[in-house]
């Protein structure tokens, strides 16, 4: 069953509005922006770098160890940035520049295809319902929302958890993404499985992905080597991936709504977004560059067509209509402190009882 959103939208009619009028008085471009392109260009760049260093240069275990974590934070760069935009249609103008962009997460070793159904249309419609965005699921392994089930070994969860962020590209690369393709389901929605070109991209970037983490760099190196650094990265890899999504809406003053028996919620769409997601360390310029934004998910959640460059500029507006509009505007100082709400609502949840 679909859940629908409550009609009242005088909030997002207002903020929309206000955002609007800020591009048309800059005369700015909501996407297409040049500082974007050479932050591409410098992330790449990282990329290769740490690529060539890991595989052809490094010998010293320090020099492997630097050369391993470089990799891990220039790829998760590409996801936050590159990746991101692309999929959510806010790097340019240009459908095809989009397309390619978006299609950096399959040289990352997992689908664009299913990233684009997970994330653009589940999370981004549903964000912390649970049942309908997978992004708040890891199974029996851990609780994140007060209706999901509680086990008797979630009251550990918030310290064991982080071994599974680390394995949480491992999971992607090899099994999520072809089962979700096998079932044609995530969660509870049904979506169609990758024909043609879409199928063609998913095969080739699994092959490319493979060729260059395992099958490239077993020319050079012992083969369990390969597979400890292989492992290393993604694990690194895995950890900044999932704290980063973490800090927006498995916090303390996030929201978990639910919908009613007709499957309606109280608020209308845009509300629902403010009341899910937290912003953090808005003030630090150095991780909203690397970020890619992502540390303005408020902003991010209802504006995600427009490139996340602009995101520190329009946060002083949205936080003004939210005020105007009786709304919470969430913002934790800093990337510690959302740290640390995110491990304190992890243990609440492991002790608190299911919601009925």
């Amino acid at each position: 069953m679909h859940v629908k959103f409550g009609s009242n939208d005088a909030f997002h009619r207002d903020v929309r509005k206000r955002v609007d009028r800020y591009f048309r008085w800059t005369g700015r471009s909501p996407r297409d922006a040049p500082r974007m392109y050479v932050k591409t260009a410098i992330i790449f760049a990282w990329v290769i770098a740490s690529y060539i260093a890991l595989v052809f240069l490094a010998g010293a275990w320090w020099s492997v160890g630097l050369s391993a974590v470089s990799l891990a934070l220039s790829i998760a760069a590409v996801g936050f940035n590159v990746q991101h935009d692309g999929g959510h249609r806010s790097y340019s103008r240009n459908s095809s520049v989009n397309r390619w962009m978006a299609r950096s997460m399959d040289l990352l070793g997992a689908s664009s295809f299913i990233w684009d159904h997970k994330h653009n249309t589940l999370h981004h419609t549903y964000a912390n319902i649970e049942g309908h965005d997978d992004d708040i699921n890891v199974g029996i392994f851990g609780r994140l929302s007060p209706h999901q089930r509680r086990l008797f070994f979630h009251r550990v969860q918030h310290f064991y958890i982080w071994a599974l962020y680390f394995l949480l590209p491992l999971k992607w690369q090899c099994f999520d993404d072809f089962w979700n393709i096998a079932r044609g389901r995530i969660a509870e929605h049904r979506f169609a499985r990758p024909r043609g070109k879409d199928l063609v991209v998913f095969i080739a970037g699994k092959l490319v992905f493979f060729g260059l983490a395992i099958v490239l760099p077993s020319f050079f190196h012992p083969f369990w080597m390969v597979l400890i650094g292989y492992a290393v990265v993604s694990g690194i890899f895995g950890i900044v991936l999932s704290v980063v999504f973490q800090l927006a809406h498995v916090v303390e003053h996030a929201e978990f709504p639910e919908p009613d028996e007709s499957a309606r919620m109280e608020s209308c769409w845009a509300v629902h977004q403010v009341q899910t997601t937290v912003d953090f360390a808005q003030k630090n310029p150095l991780w909203t560059f690397y970020l890619g934004g992502l540390n303005y998910q408020i902003e991010h959640h209802l504006f995600p067509r427009i490139c996340h460059v602009h995101y520190p500029r329009i946060a002083k507006i949205v936080e003004r209509c939210c005020k105007r509009h009786g709304l919470q505007y969430n913002v934790h100082r800093t990337f510690s402190s959302g740290v640390a709400s995110h491990f304190r609502w992890l243990r609440e949840m492991g002790r608190r009882p299911q919601v009925a």
